[in-house]
């Protein structure tokens, strides 16, 4: 008999093999590659030797440039050359009308869902555009490993929403690269980290990048890395810094022109390259000479701090509400660990650490070590280490739920929930004869579907009429381990079924997701008060729906007149008091009605019994149950 050899899925069977993968930090302003070779992780460098690739794309006459050949034009072609492109991942063209204002960038006018930026190679996409990014890193894998890669696994913020993580994974499609797995930031930071010190318990990881800032509070212990809570600021890092200081000294110069999109690039790389020198030395020379523009002058870096302690700020308000989100205060925290380029200005960190009273880990360096963790993750993804015991458990930043009758949201997996998770409720039909149902997948912490997040609507149809009550519904919400969800409907009865994949063609706003968490506490107690006056006049309705159908079919017959003129008078009592805004009363009104109607229930009982009986003997229903 011949033995079939098997593997886990992502395994090889050929035991001594060593798969290619690699890890990608597909970051805002730079971005790496990485992978493992001989038990290292370490990350690739190009043909000169750098290792960080600036993530800056230019559209030339010539072709299209990628890296430091792009950043050489940044300021003489602005509107050809994209930076951050990051911050564009997965929004819808109503997201960027405040970033077009501000932007050396012509946006597309036509009515495509996705905004496109305009530019001499034609209309291209963020996604398109991150493409030639991951392009070359891929390039420069390949280049130095020297065979194709059977994977990667890529970076994202963990505040990236479903229609990011999807862009994300798009421009990896187009960029020919097999995604193993889309890993939090912070995550991959905490890889690196735990497997170099092998230090267990709480430990949070503040990651400053050049334009997304997130916070997480993980746990750490016997090889499992939990993320406990997170927070952050999807358009909040060091190109506001760079922005802060350029418009200081815009404001130096007392020059009262209208920047041109050339003399903004100028002055943020003059402002990128003080704050830089900042790290290492007390004062800086500033000079600036373009055109009719003229400024000279130095900057301190007790300056630079006043002008950038309110943005630290804004990252120490999340840094706080994670470590609630976590139920753990900072005296829990066993380590700080610092990830981004912006975490060596010192102001950051000074800051920080006064906050969590450490001094923060520094050892890896910041720009490096997102990308070691996913090469970490990689080589474990791709099978060459089957005995590996490490498992990353990532989480959604919003809960996700259903709309119910009334307009409410019901929450199926909360935030903060490890993923890849999935959870199933049940539901049933509200009204008699029912059969379809109307699925709204939303997001968010409010208790109204009006104060969330719409995710994607589907019909689950042709399931047989029954009376409302009687059909049973499950819904099921899957997370996949990149954080993207699909939805299904099964009516258990006849196993009709729907679903439907998440996959929106828009992201979330700048502050949309600090906002719903914001809201949800600052209106904690409103929304409470809200959601039980919805339940009771959801309830309200059904009783009057159920009363009306039943007296239009016996009343005439079962009730006297002074029986139904005592049920119409609570009736009405219960519709006036369904349309104020007091849940007791509500309540209190059904109970009456229910009270008013207690002898013509009794009676509809007896009388279905009886007719249900009509032709039989007490004897046989007697005789079947001594059977």
């Amino acid at each position: 008999m011949a033995l079939l050899q098997i593997s886990e899925p992502g395994q090889t069977t050929a035991p001594h093999q060593h798969r290619l993968a690699v890890g990608i930090d597909l970051g805002t302003t730079n971005s790496l590659v990485a992978t493992v070779r001989s038990g290292d992780a370490q990350t690739l460098p190009d043909e000169q030797g750098h290792h960080l690739l600036p993530s800056v794309v230019r559209y030339a006459e010539t072709g299209i440039e990628v890296g430091e050949a792009a950043v050489e034009h940044a300021v003489i072609d602005p509107s050809n050359t994209i930076v951050s492109v990051k911050r564009l991942m997965g929004r819808a063209a109503g997201d960027l009308k405040s970033l077009a204002e501000s932007s050396p960038y012509l946006f597309s006018t036509s009515e495509s869902a996705v905004p496109k930026i305009h530019t001499r190679s034609g209309d291209v996409s963020a996604v398109e555009v991150s493409a030639e990014i991951l392009k070359t890193l891929k390039a420069r894998a390949v280049a130095t490993l020297g065979d194709d890669l059977v994977g990667a696994v890529i970076t994202v913020p963990a505040y990236f929403d479903d229609a990011q993580r999807q862009a994300t994974k798009d421009a990896a499609r187009l960029a020919g690269l097999n995604v193993l797995r889309l890993l939090n930031e912070p995550t991959a930071a905490a890889v690196a980290y735990g497997l170099d010190t092998g230090q267990e318990g709480i430990i949070a990881i503040y990651d400053l990048g050049g334009g997304t800032f997130d916070i997480s509070i993980l746990r750490l212990k016997q090889g499992v890395f939990e993320v406990l809570a997170t927070g952050g600021d999807s358009a909040l890092g060091g190109d506001d810094f760079d922005h802060t200081i350029a418009e200081w000294i815009l404001e130096q110069s007392g020059s009262k022109k209208v920047p041109s999109a050339s003399l903004v690039r100028l002055l943020k790389r003059e402002a990128r390259s003080a704050k830089e020198q900042l790290a290492h030395v007390d004062e800086v020379n500033i000079k600036v000479e373009t055109g009719d523009f003229f400024w000279q002058g130095s900057l301190s870096r007790s300056q630079m701090r006043t002008l950038i302690e309110p943005l630290i700020k804004k990252t120490i308000m999340a840094c706080r509400r994670s470590l609630r989100d976590a139920d753990v205060t900072t005296e829990d925290v066993l380590e700080v660990v610092m990830v981004g380029g912006s975490t060596r200005t010192l102001a950051v960190r000074e800051m920080v650490g006064d906050f969590f009273q450490r001094e923060p880990l520094v050892s890896i360096d910041p720009d490096k070590v997102v990308a070691v963790g996913a090469a970490l993750q990689a080589d474990v993804l791709a099978g060459n280490k089957p005995d590996d015991e490490m498992l990353l458990l990532d989480v959604i930043p919003l809960s996700l739920g259903i709309e119910t009758m009334g307009g409410l949201a019901e929450k199926i997996i909360y935030r903060n929930t490890p993923i890849p998770v999935a959870k199933a409720q049940d539901f049933t039909t509200y009204k008699d004869g029912q059969t379809a149902m109307a699925v709204h997948v939303v997001q968010g912490e409010r208790e109204l579907v009006d104060d969330c997040r719409s995710l994607a609507r589907f019909d689950l149809r042709g399931f047989p009429s029954h009376v409302a009550g009687a059909v049973r519904i499950r819904v099921t919400y899957q997370v996949d381990a990149d954080g993207l969800l699909t939805v299904s409907a099964r009516e258990e009865n006849s196993g009709i079924e729907a679903s439907v994949d998440v996959k929106p063609s828009y992201g979330l706003t700048d502050s949309e997701i600090e906002t719903m968490l914001r809201d949800s506490m600052d209106h904690a107690s409103d929304d409470m008060h809200s959601r039980m006056l919805r339940e009771q006049q959801v309830e309200a309705e059904r009783v009057v729906e159920a009363l009306d159908a039943a007296l239009k079919k016996d009343g005439d017959e079962l009730l006297s007149d002074e029986e139904r003129n005592n049920i119409a008078q609570a009736r009405v009592q219960l519709l006036e008091a369904k349309a104020g805004d007091d849940a007791e009363s509500i309540k209190a009104a059904i109970k009456t009605l229910e009270s008013a109607c207690a002898d013509y229930v009794a009676r509809r009982m007896n009388s279905n019994i009886r007719n249900a009986m009509q032709g039989h003997s007490i004897n046989e229903y007697a005789g079947k149950d001594q059977e």
